[in-house]
Formats: structure tokens, C-alpha cells, sequence
């Protein structure tokens, strides 16, 4: 798979978020990376930044949230491209629950890790 290609699943998978979900993101930047580093080689997306649910008034002037989706893990753990597109859907969300506030232990439980 292309890179283009998988830059498509990315924003494939962002275009599923609801309208109403979509609308609340604020401040946050969605990126494609090829590899992790490498302390974490099968990471296969990561969140930087500050949830929705931690900002205060003290929250103005910063710079963008990130939320990188790693190509190269997710396509080594996918043997097919139907796979692939669930892996980055999942990926997507996962990381995009995080900005909401979500922490790993409640996405699990909800089946989103």
C-alpha cells in the first residue's frame, strides 16, 4: 500500500466520526507517520496533548493537539487491506477518544483498543 493509500484510510476513517463528534475536536492536527521510535516499534497510532476534558482557562495560544497513526506497524500487523482499513478505523478512533479524554483501561473496556 501506498502511502497516498493509507493517507486515504486516515481520513477515511476521521469522515466516520459522527458530524456531532467531528464538531466538538478543537485544536488538534492529524498526521501520518511512517515509524514510531523505536522504544515502541509496534505502536500503531499515538496522541500528544491535552484532552478536551483537562483544558481550563489557562488553555489559549498552544500549539495544536497531535494525533499520529503510524503506517508502517499497521501495515506489518495486516495481511490484507480489509485488515488495514479496520486497523486505522479502530487506530483513528482509539486516538481520537483520547482527545476527548478517554484513557486506555475505559477504551479497552468499550472494545476500542
Amino acid at each position: 500500500m501506498t502511502r497516498d493509500e493509507f493517507e486515504t484510510l486516515v481520513s477515511d476513517a476521521l469522515d466516520q466520526i459522527p458530524p456531532q463528534l467531528a464538531a466538538l475536536m478543537d485544536n488538534v492536527a492529524v498526521f501520518v507517520e511512517d515509524e514510531p521510535d523505536p522504544a515502541a516499534p509496534d505502536l500503531l497510532g499515538l496522541y500528544e496533548g491535552t484532552p478536551l476534558t483537562e483544558r481550563g482557562e489557562w488553555y489559549a495560544g498552544v500549539l495544536p493537539d497531535r494525533i499520529i497513526i503510524y503506517m508502517g506497524p499497521t501495515l506489518r500487523q495486516c495481511e490484507t487491506q480489509e485488515e488495514a482499513v479496520a486497523e486505522v478505523r479502530i487506530t483513528v478512533i482509539h486516538e481520537v477518544a483520547h482527545h476527548f479524554g478517554f484513557d486506555d483501561h475505559e477504551l479497552h473496556e468499550l472494545g476500542w483498543s
